[in-house]
């Protein structure tokens, strides 16, 4: 025992350690308390932004996350306080460091707001089927940092958030039933109401159900062929795919059958007034010879 008081002052340690104890006691009541506030505010809150109508992940993400995370921090900083630590060179020092990591995560700070903004704003849910980043397909989860979505060639693709908000997304199930426009040319010769009705026949005896009555208009005069669009409703944006291809293929046959020409592309040369020299010219290159 002499030696120890050689080295350190019991008295004097024990003092200090008595008159820490009140602090400590107030630091730990004071953070049980804030967690206790959370507890007990979690729930009413979390009701509270169901009514809004906000997104199920969102609210999760806004109670449980950032909602903990701000009266934990406040709670420690509390705590802290009534230790003698000082805060203010703390959270100066904590500023600093998000500053630098901000920087740092420019693009996982983008993809996250754009994930808040996704969730808020709804342009899509999980199920619906879109088009963004020349991908199409069915959304199979929304997180805050990216959305992931199964294509029709059943693969899987993650595309970061703010990629989709700066983009133009094509949302195929916002509005239930989706039309299917297939464009199909005729020659110019041909007579478009007997296409019309060729088509429409050919559509009436696929086994689609649509609920809407097809179409078929003229969609452009085209430099070979007079372009129609057969426009076909479908009920779930999933069969987009394969209605469009048995329409294309029933309107293929339906036209070989009643004997409508279906063009493709070609270009026809006119030649007038071609000098005499110019064709003697031809001709000896034609021969293998070279011209003069």
């Amino acid at each position: 025992m002499d030696k120890i008081e050689e080295f350190v002052d019991v008295e004097r340690l024990v003092t200090t350690v008595l008159e820490f104890l009140p602090r400590l006691g107030a630091a730990i009541v004071i953070f049980l308390l804030f967690l206790v506030v959370y507890r007990v505010t979690r729930i009413p809150i979390r009701a509270g932004l169901e009514r809004t109508g906000l997104h199920e992940k969102l609210i999760e993400m806004l109670v449980f996350r950032v909602y903990r995370y701000v009266i934990v921090l406040v709670g420690a900083v509390m705590a802290a306080d009534q230790l003698g630590i000082n805060v203010a060179a703390a959270l100066a020092g904590m500023g600093v460091a998000g500053i630098a990591i901000g920087f740092a995560a420019q693009d996982s700070v983008a993809n996250f707001i754009s994930g808040i903004l996704i969730f808020w704003d709804k342009p899509f849910v999980v199920g619906d089927w879109i088009k963004t980043e020349g991908e199409h397909g069915r959304v199979t989860n929304i997180t805050l940092r990216t959305t992931r979505i199964r294509t029709n060639r059943n693969t899987f693709i993650v595309i970061p958030n703010k990629r989709i908000i700066d983009e133009v997304l094509e949302n195929y199930s916002k509005h239930g039933e989706m039309r299917v426009d297939a464009s199909i040319g005729i020659a110019y010769k041909e007579d478009i109401g007997k296409a019309r009705d060729v088509l429409l026949a050919a559509i009436d005896e696929l086994d689609l159900d649509p609920p809407k009555q097809s179409e078929v208009v003229v969609e452009e005069l085209g430099g070979s062929s007079v372009n129609l669009s057969v426009r076909v409703w479908i009920a779930d944006a999933a069969q987009q795919p394969a209605t469009l291809a048995l329409v294309l293929e029933a309107g293929k046959r339906a036209l070989d059958d009643a004997g409508i020409q279906i063009p493709f592309p070609h270009l026809q040369l006119m030649v007038d007034d071609v000098a005499e020299p110019v064709w003697a010219q031809f001709g000896k290159i034609a021969q293998g010879g070279r011209a003069s």
